[in-house]
């Protein structure tokens, strides 16, 4: 069947309010959505995608300087109000989730993200380092896996499935991070590199991992390729060559979390069916790999209103059922 779910951010600050509602609307969704851990950005930081994610690694403390996240030698202030976030997004969740058993989603940043936004002591990106690199995806690496194990220890039916946010990734590969001074551009990543730090991570957990990256440059050959069991990309405004990589990427037996409704403007679901429907109708895929297509927003939800998040999450949820009434027919 097509299932539905979101893909992470959600508006406003209170943490339970968001889990709740969020398993309200997808868990109790006839099978079809997929619950998640909201994410609530406007709670500050340590709350936001950086700030998380540099929260998780492992023997590389960070704390927050005016030009963003760094690392240190110690971890300080800023680094126990992250962890205080995570413990207490960890305690509503086990709330919430008491007695649940089937999939539920965390959301964290990926490993070229971080390198891309976390600096040096010298105020340089991470990612200018090649051994700096490699130490930041190793020990994301270790803090994702520890993570993963908390949830399901604390949820201990769930099936977690892991999603990597790579926003920064098109930069990254293209060479458009500018440098520190402001002056110059960071060296662009070989895809080969960028790759294989990927299948480095991915192969380190035990868990479903989905690539996520909401960026129109989104590079899915790349990303089908990382041993990830699915992609998350906008399609709202796919051209016909990204819809037959999105083809490639479905008959390579990767999935796809398809963004058809927008995250800035109220989703119609006869709009959103038809954008897939006709999809695949014209690329010639079979209605069966409609089982293999989640429906999402096409980004965070963190810049919409609680009502319209919440109708998204409606919408999204009418669509796969309807899709999954197509696979059927």
């Amino acid at each position: 069947m097509t299932r539905a779910t979101g893909i992470g951010s959600w508006p406003g600050t209170e943490a339970r309010e968001a889990v709740i509602t969020v398993r309200d609307l997808l868990s109790a969704a006839d099978g079809l959505g997929i619950p998640y851990l909201p994410e609530t950005p406007a709670r500050g930081p340590g709350a936001d995608i950086i700030g998380r994610a540099a929260g998780l690694l492992v023997d590389l403390p960070v704390d927050l300087q005016p030009s963003g996240w760094r690392l240190v030698e110690r971890p300080g202030r800023d680094a126990a109000r992250t962890a205080a976030l995570h413990r207490q997004d960890l305690d509503e969740l086990a709330e919430a989730y008491d007695g649940y058993a089937g999939p539920l989603k965390i959301q964290v940043a990926g490993p070229w993200t971080l390198a891309a936004s976390v600096e040096l002591t010298r105020g340089e990106r991470s990612i200018v380092d090649p051994g700096a690199t490699r130490d930041v995806i190793s020990s994301l690496a270790e803090g994702i896996s520890r993570y993963a194990a908390d949830v399901r220890r604390l949820v201990p039916g769930a099936d977690v499935i892991l999603q990597l946010d790579e926003p920064s990734l098109p930069a990254v590969l293209a060479g458009r991070l500018p440098t520190a001074s402001g002056y110059g551009r960071v060296r662009a990543i070989e895809a080969p590199v960028a790759g294989q730090g990927l299948r480095d991570l991915i192969g380190r957990q035990e868990v479903c991992v989905v690539i996520h990256c909401c960026d129109d440059q989104a590079p899915v050959p790349l990303l089908r390729t990382v041993g990830a069991a699915a992609v998350a990309v906008d399609v709202l405004t796919a051209s016909p060559a990204r819809w037959e990589s999105l083809a490639a990427t479905l008959e390579a037996g990767v999935g796809l979390y398809a963004g058809c409704l927008p995250a800035d403007a109220p989703a119609v679901v006869a709009t959103a069916r038809r954008l897939i429907s006709d999809a695949f109708e014209r690329l010639g895929l079979a209605a069966e790999r409609l089982r293999d297509v989640t429906i999402t927003p096409t980004c965070g939800l963190a810049s919409s209103s609680v009502a319209q998040a919440r109708h998204t999450h409606r919408a999204a949820v009418d669509v796969a059922r309807q899709l999954t009434e197509e696979e059927h027919a």
